[in-house]
């Protein structure tokens, strides 16, 4: 069973993920991403996402072949997808589809909502510094390798809810546009609109 309070909504069940990927996508943005760190609970809406969506999206990173790095992908939706980019930066997926439909929703952006000094404890930077980029949020709230795998349909550690405080998920219009750092895909899919955010929150990366 989920091991949340009362204070914490429950984890989004594997159905929300087990849907396509853009309507994953599109639906997460308002949601809260929880986070168990350090004896600490945080918790941070999301602001900005993209979709990754399998084998013939040639952005994806299970376009060319399954291999160890990919393997979550072809998972069960609801598992984390992390990994490392530039040798630095941990970025966190999420699994959607059914199993062997390997794809993911990237979270792009967080704005904290419960316990922000924890994050900036953990992180030192300024402002919407904080978590307004996909490396920077997971380093706010201590996310890499270790969470590989991790099922965020269970209360712990890691997991995404519907927000306490908002009587919506969203919280203004959502915008598109392309993904970002994909120049290498097919224009078809370098262009495709599959990044999402909330067009008014200041907390949104500064790619456009």
């Amino acid at each position: 069973m989920p091991i949340v309070s009362d204070h914490y909504p429950a984890p989004l069940a594997r159905a929300f993920y087990n849907r396509d990927t853009l309507e994953v996508a599109h639906d997460m943005l308002g949601c809260w991403l929880v986070r168990e760190h350090n004896g600490e609970r945080i918790a941070a809406r999301i602001v900005e996402t993209e979709a990754y969506c399998g084998a013939e999206d040639s952005a994806c990173h299970a376009h060319r072949r399954r291999s160890p790095r990919t393997e979550a992908m072809f998972g069960p939706p609801g598992h984390a997808y992390v990994y490392l980019v530039y040798g630095m930066h941990w970025l966190l997926n999420v699994v959607t589809e059914p199993e062997d439909s390997p794809c993911a929703v990237l979270i792009r952006a967080v704005e904290p909502t419960i316990n922000e000094a924890a994050m900036r404890a953990t992180r030192q930077a300024t402002g919407k510094q904080l978590s307004n980029g996909p490396g920077k949020l997971t380093r706010a709230l201590g996310i890499d390798k270790a969470l590989y795998g991790h099922d965020m349909t269970q209360g712990n550690r890691l997991w995404i809810s519907h927000s306490a405080t908002d009587e919506g998920l969203t919280t203004g219009p959502i915008a598109t546009g392309p993904r970002v750092g994909i120049d290498y895909a097919k224009p078809e899919h370098r262009d495709s609109p599959w990044r999402l955010w909330l067009k008014d929150n200041p907390w949104v990366s500064k790619a456009r």
